[in-house]
């Protein structure tokens, strides 16, 4: 049976998974995210090689910012920045197998379109949640790649006088609709920062202005931000994954839907934390095929 090591680089958490080709997780892990780029590519190697054996015949890494897959290699990064290091040949001449680099917007949808919210689309958009906002558009059943990187969807712009963000833009959906601006809205609104998001719903229903305010300010955006995907990609679903991607759908229930021409269900991702790990074990396999 071949297997291969998906890896997902999150800038909260690394985890790493051996994957199956039905995408069946053998074996997990999870570490913190270590914060400096040299730090975390010894985090992925360990990773992998806790997770190696004979099985093993490639290895697939889900990194955010942006990724050209024809030459192997990282063109940019977010929160966790690993464009400097040559990380495909760095791992794969350890490990003596090849490595497939993709962004993790891409993986995540690969494995929601394998097995999870996105099976039965031929087209698909998915926003992963987290401490930044990635994405991804399978078009016709395909990652639509553009000339290298496409589907950057956490850098559409719902405020042309926003604030900065780390792309160098202002105003883009990550700045407004992260888990990082998450936290930001809730410490301006006077709560405390690690309130959840089913919290900030329930003191909402409860009249709440503060948590209203929250609420809006971080879904409002990504009401936008979905809204502007479905008018241009005409998507069969368009899924919320990362680590809030749950909560997103759960909050966007309360943020009306204005326009009419354009309309498409959105759906909580199927696979959690886990798609970034199946759909670069399943990427790896499929290169290798």
């Amino acid at each position: 049976m071949a297997t291969a090591v998906g890896v997902d680089v999150g800038g909260t958490r690394i985890r790493a998974a051996r994957i199956d080709a039905a995408g069946a997780v053998l074996a997990r892990l999870e570490q913190p995210t270590a914060g400096a780029p040299e730090l975390v590519c010894a985090q992925i190697e360990d990773l992998v090689r806790a997770l190696d054996d004979a099985t093993v015949d490639a290895v697939g890494i889900g990194v955010p910012g942006r990724v050209d897959i024809r030459h192997n290699r990282m063109m940019s990064g977010g929160y966790v920045d690993l464009s400097g290091i040559d990380l495909g040949n760095i791992l794969g001449k350890t490990f003596g197998r090849p490595v497939v680099l993709d962004n993790d917007g891409n993986m995540a949808l690969l494995a929601e379109h394998a097995v999870g919210s996105a099976r039965s689309a031929g087209t698909a958009v998915m926003f992963t949640i987290g401490t930044g906002i990635g994405g991804a558009v399978l078009a016709e059943g395909r990652i639509l790649r553009g000339k290298a990187a496409a589907g950057q969807l956490g850098h559409l712009t719902v405020d042309k006088n926003g604030a900065r963000c780390l792309c160098g833009r202002r105003g883009c959906v990550e700045t407004t609709s992260s888990g990082t601006a998450l936290a930001d809205h809730l410490a301006a609104a006077g709560l405390p920062t690690a309130t959840s998001v089913d919290r900030l719903l329930e003191e909402a229903r409860k009249g709440s202005e503060a948590a209203r305010s929250v609420l809006d300010a971080w879904a409002g955006p990504m009401r936008f931000a979905v809204d502007t995907a479905i008018a241009a990609l005409d998507p069969d679903v368009v899924v919320l994954g990362g680590g809030l991607g749950a909560a997103m759908h759960e909050a966007l229930a309360e943020i009306p839907v204005e326009a009419v021409w354009y309309r498409c269900p959105v759906a909580p991702a199927m696979l959690g934390d886990r798609a970034g790990v199946i759909g670069a074990g399943l990427a790896a396999l499929s290169r290798q095929g």
